[in-house]
């Protein structure tokens, strides 16, 4: 297998939104297109079951 030792960096298309996708050895992050700010999840909070938790204080703290 190849290592993630580098970000790689994808375009995606969900409904008519464009995000750009980052996968890093830290995590991954999903960006509307031409933004700077989205959510971020770390491999430790999915691994250890804190994604839910983690998204939903991102989108509490992103409203406020």
């Amino acid at each position: 297998m190849t290592p993630l030792d580098k970000p790689v960096r994808r375009e995606v298309q969900i409904g008519d939104q464009a995000y750009t996708l980052t996968i890093d050895p830290d995590g991954l992050k999903l960006v509307p297109k031409g933004k700077r700010n989205g959510l971020t999840l770390k491999w430790t909070e999915l691994v250890n079951g804190d994604a839910a938790l983690a998204t939903a204080l991102q989108a509490s703290l992103a409203s406020g």
